[in-house]
């Protein structure tokens, strides 16, 4: 098969909604959504401040099935406000994965996955944002004792902020090369540092320290996959079937440290690859 009728066969997965994403990860008609937008769950605080809030806040939790075992998938909507977490779309996160880590702890088998598509805490909630934060954070530690925690990273929004602390409390992250990851975005880094120490606009720089080949280059990610969501889901597949890893990357204090210590003096990609390349 050619390069482009490859490219023509594909569902791509940067370009589906939440709804879609979780959808497609799950086994074909398995999907049932919780607390949807029926529900009328929104944020009490964003009309407040003349932000139009959305029915579903933003996450969509959905239960079904992968590969026949119980699953869970929690979707950022990178669409609404940036996949900003607020104190509603966070506690739908956070009660999620209490509510898997209550199964596992029952000895009921899970699998908890996060699609993540987010700026991080959203700014107009602040506090309480970051308070839902600390309660998903929590969750995902315990939960992660029990069964492996999956998290996938593939569109453009990518995944900053908080949310990149949540990425690398994982099991396992799979990421395209289209998705981004870091504890700052670079328009942030440009606003409070200037343009001067990161120009935003610069993308193949951008992409030369976030991008997600270069995450997995490095070790901040596990797996590299193609837009697609066959392979996507696929992947998130086998990454429960490989199971739980040794040690949670996040645990691996005196790695990471001696990683440190060759920092380049300045961001370089290119030396980063070269300096952190391989798992040793």
């Amino acid at each position: 098969m050619t390069r482009v009728a490859d490219l023509l066969t594909r569902a791509s997965f940067v370009e589906m909604n939440a709804r879609e994403r979780a959808r497609s990860l799950l086994d074909a008609g398995t999907f049932r959504e919780l607390l949807g937008p029926f529900e009328g769950l929104e944020s009490p605080w964003l009309q407040r401040q003349g932000v139009v809030p959305q029915s579903d806040d933003g996450v969509v939790v959905a239960r079904g099935t992968l590969g026949g075992v119980p699953a869970v998938v929690l979707a950022i909507e990178g669409a609404f406000q940036g996949g900003s977490t607020g104190e509603v779309s966070g506690a739908k996160i956070a009660g999620a994965l209490e509510l898997a880590l209550r199964d596992a702890e029952a000895g009921k088998t899970i699998r908890p996955v996060l699609l993540f598509e987010t700026g991080g805490v959203r700014l107009q909630e602040a506090n309480l944002g970051l308070a839902a934060m600390a309660d998903i954070h929590a969750a995902l530690i315990a939960l992660r004792q029990h069964v492996p925690v999956v998290g996938v990273i593939a569109g453009m929004v990518g995944c900053f902020g908080g949310m990149s602390i949540t990425a690398g409390l994982v099991s396992r992250l799979i990421m395209t090369r289209q998705g981004r990851l870091g504890l700052n975005g670079p328009e942030v880094i440009e606003q409070n540092a200037g343009i001067a120490e990161l120009d935003s606009r610069n993308k193949p720089l951008i992409w030369s320290l976030t991008g997600g080949e270069i995450r997995v280059a490095t070790g901040f990610a596990d797996v590299l996959v193609e837009d697609d969501a066959q392979a996507i889901a696929d992947e998130v597949r086998a990454a429960f079937a490989a199971g739980a890893p040794a040690e949670p990357n996040s645990s691996r204090v005196a790695f990471w440290q001696a990683r440190l210590a060759q920092l380049p003096a300045s961001a370089d990609g290119a030396a980063l690859r070269t300096l952190w390349a391989g798992d040793e």
